[in-house]
């Protein structure tokens, strides 16, 4: 399957290293399979001045599904919205897995969080307002093992304003 990489340049062999902490689906290197999702991320990088790219890689998730540890998230649910709060709390929940997929916290999922991490909505509030939101996706890699064998870089597009 093709995977979509946003970035300030051009990553032809990625490094889960390299991701920040605290992140949805924790430490790692983050894809989608929805180009125009990547193409949406790039977009503050060329609010900022910034020379943007859309990396293109060939995943081979099959394979890669039958040997490492995977946590799907369809949506989002209870399940998702604690794995997400303890991650971007320094929790470690990630660790467990290999890879990750699900809905990626937007702006308007970010807002239902932080509403709830405020105390200003409870929990049933919070994923009652969830409910209504349609995913988007993301698979984020957090064992570089899975890039080493799996990934295959294709291209990288620049893209403008």
């Amino acid at each position: 399957m093709k995977v979509y990489h946003g970035s300030k340049s051009i990553v032809k062999s990625p490094d889960v290293s390299f991701g920040r902490d605290n992140l949805d689906f924790g430490k790692g290197f983050y894809t989608t399979d929805l180009r125009e999702q990547a193409e949406k991320w790039v977009q503050h990088f060329l609010n900022l001045g910034n020379r943007a790219f859309i990396n293109c890689y060939d995943f081979e998730k099959d394979s890669a599904l039958k040997e490492f540890r995977y946590k799907h998230f369809d949506s989002y649910n209870e399940d998702w919205l604690n794995f997400v709060l303890s991650n971007r709390n320094g929790g470690k929940d990630f660790l467990q897995f290999d890879i990750v997929e699900g809905g990626i916290a937007n702006d308007k999922v970010f807002n239902t969080l932080e509403l709830y991490l405020d105390g200003l909505i409870d929990k049933a509030e919070a994923l009652k307002r969830l409910r209504f939101e349609r995913p988007n996706n993301q698979i984020c890699i957090l064992n570089q093992s899975v890039i080493e064998k799996y990934f295959r870089f294709l291209r990288a597009d620049e893209v403008r304003l």
